[in-house]
Formats: structure tokens, C-alpha cells, sequence
């Protein structure tokens, strides 16, 4: 039997649900985690707590749903928007996630906004800088963690570290990437200009892809 795997990637839980052709709902398993606040305003997670929690959810789905893997047709991935997630050169976790409810990145946003003009800024992006957006994070890190920035090789949203894990393959949906203040909406891809007023290097941004495409296989 062929059916359809969906896996939510909160911030507080990983949930997966398998559905038939038909839409109708076969099973569903949920596995919580915490979040982090090491200090006033700061809220990170560790990646690896999300892949842990889509193993667990995955499997107690499979069971609800009478299946297996093997009847699996297509995975489909949603998740929180705007966490930061940096991995080196190999893959490895720099360090734990800056989530999208952080908001010790004030000084950075005003950064953001006299580099670029705020109006040019929102022309480009659609957005002005917000606490909660991924560019002022980047920003935090290479302010504050050089040796963390100096290893920095791919930059991820949470849901695309699980697809990272799953398929080996680095993507991003381009709703999600608007999200990031680095989008230029109009192309509906990473903006050169702000990547490089901010001094992000290109490289370390994952094609971007419409939700409905194939962006990897298990």
C-alpha cells in the first residue's frame, strides 16, 4: 500500500502523520523536546534533538498506520521558520540553533537596516529587520563567535536540517528563505546584494526550491 509520510518540525515537538491516497489520515506519534534559554532573551535548541524526535515520531507513525517504510511514496517537510542552524565543511553542528523566538539580536537588526537603508532594505526583501529573522543571527554569530563563524561552511533552516539528515541533500523552500531578510522576493532566490553588503558568502546558502518539488530521496 502506498501512502504519504508528512513530518512537522516544531519547537517543541517533532509530529509525523501518514496519510493514504485518498487523505485519509492512517497514523500519527509526536515526540516533545525542550528549548534552551542560557540567558534573558536567548532561546536555542540542539539539531540533533530534532532528529532525534523525527525517528521516534516517524516510527510510532509507521506503527499507528500499519506500515512500513517500504510503502512510503513521498515525504512531505514543514517546520519552524527562521532558526539559524550552521554546519562546517563535513556536515557537524557549529553550534546549537538560534530559534525564531530569540531576541538578542536588537543591535544587529539596526546593523542590518543602516547598511542597506531600511526602505531599500524592505524593497529588496519585503521585510524590515526583525529579532526573529535569520540575517541578524548570522550577524550575532560572526559578532560575538568568530571561531564559530571562521567554521562556517552551510546555513539551514530547521525543517531543511532533517532533510539534510534524511536525504543528505542541502535545500530550502523559497517561502522559507523569504523569511531570512536575505531573499530578494522578485527574483525569489538569495539576494547578492545583501549577502554581500552583510558579508555572508553565497556559498553557504542552499538552493532554494518551490514547495511542491523534489528535493531529495531517502
Amino acid at each position: 500500500m502506498g501512502v504519504v509520510l508528512g513530518i512537522d518540525v516544531s519547537t517543541t515537538a517533532t509530529k509525523a502523520i501518514v496519510i493514504d491516497a485518498s487523505g485519509r489520515v492512517l497514523g500519527m506519534a509526536s515526540s516533545e523536546y525542550p528549548f534552551e534559554q542560557p540567558h534573558p532573551l536567548w532561546s536555542e535548541q540542539h539539531p540533533q534533538l530534532w532528529w532525534d524526535g523525527t525517528a521516534e515520531a516517524i516510527a510510532g507513525a509507521l506503527r499507528a498506520a500499519g506500515v512500513t517504510g517500504d510503502d512510503v511514496l513521498a515525504v512531505g517537510l514543514t517546520g519552524q521558520m527562521h532558526g539559524l542552524v550552521l554546519l562546517d565543511a563535513d556536515g557537524a553542528v557549529i553550534r546549537p540553533a538560534i530559534l525564531w523566538n530569540d531576541q538578542r539580536t536588537a543591535a544587529e537588526c539596526d546593523a542590518i537596516r543602516a547598511t542597506l537603508g531600511p526602505d531599500h532594505l524592505v524593497e529588496i526583501t519585503g521585510n524590515d529587520a526583525l529579532t526573529g529573522f535569520t540575517a541578524p543571527k548570522l550577524l550575532w554569530v560572526r559578532d560575538h563567535e568568530p571561531d564559530a563563524w571562521a567554521r562556517v561552511a552551510h546555513v539551514l533552516l530547521p525543517k531543511d536540517y532533517v532533510r539534510y539528515r534524511l536525504t543528505g541533500e542541502f535545500a530550502l523552500d523559497k517561502a522559507d528563505g523569504a523569511g531570512t531578510i536575505l531573499f530578494d522576493l522578485a527574483a525569489r532566490d538569495w539576494s547578492p546584494e545583501v549577502l554581500d553588503a552583510l558579508g555572508i558568502d553565497s556559498a553557504w546558502m542552499p538552493p532554494t526550491h518551490e514547495g511542491p518539488e523534489t528535493t531529495g530521496t531517502v
